[in-house]
């Protein structure tokens, strides 16, 4: 999907300086969903290196934990 990018329009201070930018909606969403993905592989990233490698069975993970099955 091809992003189309619209002329921003910038909110400026008293010396002009600019302070904020007002983007369209779908946008905005757009870089928000972006900003999600990225902390998504960022995240996973991280686990992978501290991933010991070491795996149990669920049967073990509830017997350990003093739950029923099911």
């Amino acid at each position: 999907m091809k992003t189309q990018y619209l002329k921003h329009q910038f909110v400026t201070n008293p010396q002009g300086e600019k302070v904020a930018v007002i983007v369209p909606i779908h946008e905005y969403e757009k870089m928000l969903e972006e900003l999600e993905e990225l902390e998504d592989i960022r995240l996973y990233d991280e686990a992978k290196v501290s991933d010991s490698g070491e795996r149990i069975s669920i049967s073990d993970y509830m017997k350990k934990r003093n739950l029923k099955d099911g």
